[in-house]
């Protein structure tokens, strides 16, 4: 088996929090790391490049779990999604499937159907979702994708200017090596004109502060320059 369970996250976005629980306690224990959200505005905070696969129910208030998974398929979210429903019509099937969805369950639900279509859809995804982490990269909950420019922390967007986002790439692809101020000017700026030396500085404290916890790993190394540092705390 190329993943392991443990190696792969899980949103399950329902409004019933009966129904949360009892997939999360179940497919926890068949060892995926599974993060909830009650409805679908929530969901488009919470979901990242680590979720492998999506458990969506239909019948929300606000947006729908179609036109949710609708949005996302817009947008390029290829991410699986296995719909949940009371709803189990030939048409409401139909529905799903056109709009991108990967698989369909009608509740009441047995709990061994929910974890046998999840690994299904899971091994069908596989040679996708195996692909998609070329282009990013993960420390502990730091999510950088290269891609789409966008980093997570704790599965949360961090709104990052493009000058930031080059200097945390910088040092944090060369974690351990110190960066002179001069040298990320030269490297996070590229063509942007004349900068002060000092406005790395203030660069890289609005950084320290967006990305949270992850920002005490930034270390000021005085009389030499700047490093990422994994080993601090």
């Amino acid at each position: 088996m190329e993943t392991s369970n443990k190696d792969i996250d899980i949103l399950i976005v329902d409004d019933e929090p009966d129904i949360r629980e009892i997939l999360q306690f179940n497919l926890q224990n068949e060892g995926y790391n599974i993060d909830m959200a009650e409805s679908a505005e929530q969901a488009a905070k919470i979901l990242s490049p680590r979720h492998r696969l999506i458990l969506l129910d239909v019948m929300m208030g606000g947006i729908s779990g179609f036109k949710f998974a609708d949005q996302l398929r817009k947008e390029g979210n290829n991410t699986p999604i296995i719909f949940l429903t009371a709803k189990d019509t030939e048409n409401d099937m139909l529905t799903g499937f056109s709009i991108g969805g990967d698989d369909y369950i009608s509740k009441p639900f047995s709990i061994k159907e929910v974890v046998a279509r999840v690994r299904s859809v899971l091994k069908r995804a596989g040679g996708q979702a195996e692909a998609a982490p070329k282009n990013m990269l993960n420390i502990n909950d730091l999510v950088i994708d290269f891609d789409t420019k966008t980093v997570w922390v704790e599965n949360k967007t961090v709104d990052l200017t493009k000058t930031e986002f080059n200097i945390l790439v910088l040092l944090v692809q060369n974690a351990g090596r110190i960066f002179s101020r001069s040298d990320i000017l030269d490297k996070a700026w590229k063509d942007d004109g004349i900068v002060l030396e000092r406005t790395v500085d203030v660069h890289i404290a609005r950084l320290r502060k967006k990305i949270g916890i992850y920002g005490d790993y930034i270390i000021n190394r005085t009389g030499y320059g700047y490093t990422f540092n994994m080993k601090t705390n």
